[in-house]
């Protein structure tokens, strides 16, 4: 099932992706539950989907304007530098591979767009980088979970480009948050994919212009998915429409100090089976505002 948070004339609603269209689940769940996050909230995705099966599309795929899959989510948090591959390419030997525990950081929901929305370039930087990841969603609260029952709360999984301003990272001496909280420079989507089997391989694939820049499977992760909910839980509560951004691969034929930056115009796709492609065009700010 594949569950999307959209704006349709003139009002927010969520639904369940049939075909190339949406079952509008606002309509038929309405008053008890108001979005995706009531839902997951309320432990009801087998309700939705009972209740979006054998039902017309309400509305055409290419009608809605797509929002990040969960508006509203209390906890948006990313896991750095998490693929070996990778480590190779921006730490050596002397990086996160074989670390203990893994490299985190926060991510401001705005700065986060859904499918087909511009991406926007702001106008004191050139450096926007894309990093396109798999993104779990919670569905099940829970603190201190123990490993072997981790993926029980996962409700689903997303993509997420996680943009970066790669200039303003090292601003401050010890943290990344200045270049990874601009607004609109990533996104997340287009729905929420549930009932993947996420102990098996994810292929990832990325595109800028058609072009494959990215291309690994999660199997190749430096800690896996319940490795991240088991340590993440340890000191925080996860709660339904958290979502946890698990790390990039490499960027083929581009070493750390010779990277290549969006500019406007851009075309950037990710593609994971199992979800669906995630789609955004480059904007430079100045230009959509």
């Amino acid at each position: 099932m594949h569950l999307a948070s959209y704006h349709i004339r003139g009002r927010t609603s969520f639904g369940v992706r049939s075909g190339d269209g949406l079952v509008d689940l606002r309509l038929r769940l309405s008053p008890r539950y108001q979005s995706m996050l009531d839902v997951l909230r309320e432990d009801a995705l087998e309700e939705a989907k009972s209740i979006a099966a054998g039902v017309r599309p309400d509305y055409p795929l290419s009608e809605v304007e797509f929002l990040p899959p969960v508006p509203g989510a209390e906890k948006i948090l990313c896991i750095g530098v998490n693929y070996a591959n990778r480590d190779a390419e921006v730490a050596g030997s002397g990086g996160n591979e074989g670390a203990k525990y893994p490299s985190m950081f926060f991510k401001p929901p705005a700065s986060l767009v859904g499918h087909n929305q511009p991406i926007l370039r702001p106008v004191e930087s050139e450096q926007l980088e894309y990093e396109g990841e798999i993104a779990l969603v919670i569905g099940k609260t829970g603190r201190r979970i123990p490993k072997e029952r981790a993926l029980d709360h996962v409700a689903g999984i997303t993509m997420c480009n996680e943009g970066t301003i790669r200039d303003w990272i090292r601003h401050g001496r010890f943290n990344v948050t200045q270049g990874k909280s601009w607004d609109a420079t990533g996104s997340i989507g287009p729905w929420v994919a549930t009932g993947v089997d996420l102990k098996k391989p994810l292929h990832i694939t990325c595109r800028i212009n058609g072009e494959v820049t990215q291309d690994d499977t999660s199997d190749h992760m430096i800690m896996g998915f319940a490795d991240l909910l088991a340590y993440v839980s340890t000191f925080m509560t996860l709660k339904p429409g958290d979502i946890i951004a698990t790390g990039t691969p490499t960027k083929l034929n581009q070493k750390a100090g010779e990277r290549k930056w969006l500019k406007a115009g851009d075309v950037f796709e990710m593609t994971v089976p199992e979800i669906g492609t995630l789609r955004n065009v480059v904007q430079d700010e100045n230009e959509a505002h």
